[in-house]
């Protein structure tokens, strides 16, 4: 489906939700939905305080975490947020987040407001256009009827949500709390973990940083069901360190040139997450306080690896690192053990 028709679906939704929209509510959808956060983030101390300010002035409501505005962004209502006990810092840095990557999308500014004319007119845009099409508040109607408070974001926020639902409520502990994300090749573990990381003020770890090296690559060792992985350095330089409170580092190595390349400092930072395939493996015990598995379906797993590796890799993987990888995942109960599944 293209995004313009996405887009008119989603304006559609909002009209007939909120039947108090004026022309202004209409146009500040398009320039959201075009461009996300209205304004660039200068001051960052200014737009917490500001963010603050708003937040606590909110009463939790049970409602919709999110709403859709285009494919590119969504609308995070605070009063939903608050509702869930969610913390205001992990808002308030999705934000920032979307506001600092905010791309030029003049064209489909514009594609969107051809759109809206079909309910608001193309007098009432010609004018707006002429005004200089900036961000516009909502109007004093739609104020009145609905109260909004919320914050735009980047959609790939979407799937992370729960997860964050669920890490708000882990209990407090001395040490780092620990959240690990396993789960299939292509799903978009590395890609979560980062944008994670963004939110929570995460240090990040890597299970590609564990790449088996040759000389253990053995064909006693690859019938493991998880063998695939350097499982005793992980547990020797990383698990007696990870729920700590102190900074630590381990080998990297770099299965571009096979062999060790320097090593990774992790930070002492209230969260920390490990990322990759074999991420949840037996040899590891229960150490992390959140699992998350990572799921995606065949046909569009091979379309990713063929666009991200190339089609002689993908046959590599086709052929012999995802059937590895399924072996300990059915082996080890991977999916079944874990306390939320993204799919």
């Amino acid at each position: 489906m293209k995004k313009l028709d996405c887009f008119e679906k989603y304006l559609a939704k909002h009209l007939e939700r909120y039947p108090e929209m004026q022309p202004q509510d209409v146009v500040k959808i398009c320039y959201q939905a075009a461009y996300g956060a209205e304004h660039l983030l200068g001051d960052v101390n200014a737009a917490k305080e500001y963010f603050i300010s708003e937040y606590s002035a909110v009463e939790p409501q049970n409602t919709e975490i999110f709403e859709e505005i285009s494919q590119e962004y969504i609308r995070v209502n605070l009063a939903a947020w608050k509702y869930h006990g969610l913390p205001q810092e992990w808002l308030f840095n999705m934000f920032a987040f979307t506001a600092k990557n905010r791309h030029d999308a003049d064209n489909r500014f514009d594609e969107y407001l051809q759109i809206a004319e079909k309910s608001i007119g193309k007098e009432y845009i010609e004018g707006y256009k002429k005004g200089g099409a900036r961000a516009v508040h909502h109007s004093d109607e739609y104020r009145a009827a609905y109260k909004p408070a919320y914050r735009v974001v980047c959609s790939r926020f979407v799937r992370l949500i729960p997860v964050l639902v669920k890490a708000a409520k882990l209990p407090e502990k001395d040490g780092a709390r620990v959240i690990s994300i396993d789960g299939r090749a292509a799903s978009g573990k590395t890609t979560a973990a980062k944008m994670l990381s963004k939110v929570l003020g995460a240090a990040v770890l890597h299970m590609d940083d564990f790449f088996l090296p040759p000389e253990m690559r053995s064909c006693d060792r690859f019938a493991q069901p998880g063998g695939n992985v350097h499982y005793e350095r992980f547990a020797k330089e990383v698990l007696p360190a990870l729920s700590e409170c102190e900074s630590f580092s381990y080998s990297i190595f770099d299965c571009g040139i096979m062999d060790f390349a320097g090593s990774r400092v992790v930070e002492n930072l209230p969260w920390r997450i490990v990322e990759g395939a074999y991420s949840c493996h037996k040899a590891f015990g229960d150490y992390a306080d959140l699992k998350v598995f990572f799921d995606i379906d065949a046909e569009e797993q091979m379309r990713r690896i063929i666009a991200r590796n190339g089609e002689e890799m993908a046959e590599m993987f086709r052929t012999r690192w995802i059937p590895l990888e399924e072996e300990y995942y059915i082996a080890h109960n991977i999916k079944e053990k874990a306390d939320i599944i993204v799919k």
